[in-house]
């Protein structure tokens, strides 16, 4: 039935109508007057191919200033298209990745002007997706547990205890596997107090999260100081798994360094999309657990056990953060620091709300917040005239700009965060 919107709906569609012309129009003046202006003379080199690669792609050339002139006028364009055509929402999509693809473009033009090493697009790939691991499985987690009815905040908490555990577990084992169970086991065991309080004792999930990770936070941070501080060579020198080269995927130009030549960490991560993608969408598990998060009560009517899905499905998720926090440490630098996490678990729920709840699109976001990472690392080491504070600022910039500006209207599990008490 149609339905009339009140005044301030109207005037809050307007204001989201023009948000995205608006949006890219700002991008656009940036490429031209900021990063065009102010670029140095000269080329940015761009190179495909890391030093010792079998199969070699050459380097690419472009005029600094003239493509940051160029992008900022393709994004003008785009932003009037936007402002005098109703785009469906695939188009949507598309625009806002050419105009923040311009953007960035422009960005590495800019600081790679005029310099005589190349900017390695190899390098910042896999870097990308080696920063994106810990946010993706979070998201999953994220996932798996809201499309059951579960707002799951802790995952921040599962991440740092998942690193901890695995670090000290794998310095006073000297097994990197049995540090990578254990950290497996630790996100769980958050999963199991959330899980517990959520579901059993119809807590405020919200609040129980943030509670959770202060927990977490303080226990990690007192052991740390007790345990691993005074005793570094016994509790925290882990070291790192090796990366593992599957033979000749590895050898494809481009795709084959960043997407065949890492540690087990990401192979784990390409099993964990694909099983949740296929699980929650064409199989019977998949099926109740979105019954379960959109209407249990119905769930309950035709024999689905609603409160047992819901803890076996937020313990078992906490697999994947676990896993996702134990590569924190024995997965990259072999050693745990206080608050490792940094954030990383807040990062990776915005992730599940930006990517819409489903998987696939969960873990492009997480790419998305991972290249922000990994960009203004290897900024910082180019000399840019930008300070480092404000380059480590990036990846938080990026969070708050995608789910307030870019994410849109977004529609959550109609159950999620609501207790299921059974009559």
């Amino acid at each position: 039935m149609p339905v009339l919107l009140s005044p301030d709906a109207a005037t809050g569609s307007e204001w989201r109508r023009w948000l995205g012309p608006g949006t890219f129009a700002l991008f656009g003046l940036i490429d031209i007057f900021v990063l065009g202006k102010y670029a140095h003379r000269g080329d940015a080199t761009f190179a495909f191919s890391q030093t010792f690669a079998k199969v070699t792609v050459p380097n690419l050339k472009l005029s600094a200033a003239t493509t940051c002139y160029v992008c900022g006028g393709v994004s003008l364009g785009l932003a009037l298209l936007r402002s005098v055509v109703l785009l469906n929402a695939l188009w949507r999509r598309v625009t806002i990745a050419v105009v923040v693809f311009l953007l960035i473009l422009s960005l590495l033009c800019w600081a790679d002007a005029g310099l005589t090493t190349s900017f390695n697009i190899v390098n910042l790939l896999s870097g990308t997706l080696s920063q994106s691991i810990p946010l993706m499985l979070g998201a999953l987690t994220g996932v798996i547990c809201s499309r059951s009815g579960v707002v799951n905040i802790a995952i921040e908490g599962q991440l740092l205890l998942g690193a901890f555990t695995a670090a000290i577990v794998a310095s006073g084992t000297h097994s990197l596997t049995l540090g990578l169970i254990a950290g497996a086991l630790a996100g769980c065991l958050v999963g199991a107090l959330l899980a517990a309080f959520a579901i059993g004792y119809a807590v405020d999930q919200i609040i129980l999260g943030v509670v959770l990770n202060t927990l977490v936070i303080g226990l990690t941070g007192f052991l740390f100081d007790d345990l691993m501080a005074t005793n570094a060579n016994t509790y925290n020198s882990a070291g790192t798994f090796s990366p593992v080269k599957i033979p000749l995927l590895a050898d494809i130009p481009i795709i084959g360094p960043v997407f065949f030549d890492s540690t087990i960490f990401l192979y784990f991560t390409y099993l964990a999309i694909i099983a949740i993608q296929v699980g929650l969408f064409s199989t019977r598990w998949g099926l109740r657990t979105r019954a379960i998060g959109e209407h249990p009560v119905a769930a309950d009517t035709v024999g689905i056990r609603v409160l047992a899905l819901r803890y076996r499905n937020v313990i078992m998720a906490g697999v994947l953060a676990g896993i996702g926090g134990a590569y924190l440490t024995i997965g990259s630098v072999g050693t745990f620091s206080k608050d490792t996490s940094a954030g990383e678990g807040y990062i990776a729920l915005a992730a599940m709300i930006f990517g819409r709840y489903t998987p696939f699109g969960a873990v492009g976001a997480a790419l998305l917040f991972g290249f922000a990472t990994q960009l203004q690392s290897i900024l910082s080491t180019m000399s840019v005239p930008i300070q480092s504070n404000l380059l480590l600022m990036t990846p938080y910039v990026v969070t708050i700009i995608a789910v307030a500006g870019l994410v849109g209207r977004v529609r959550a599990p109609k159950a999620e965060g609501v207790p299921y008490v059974k009559s």
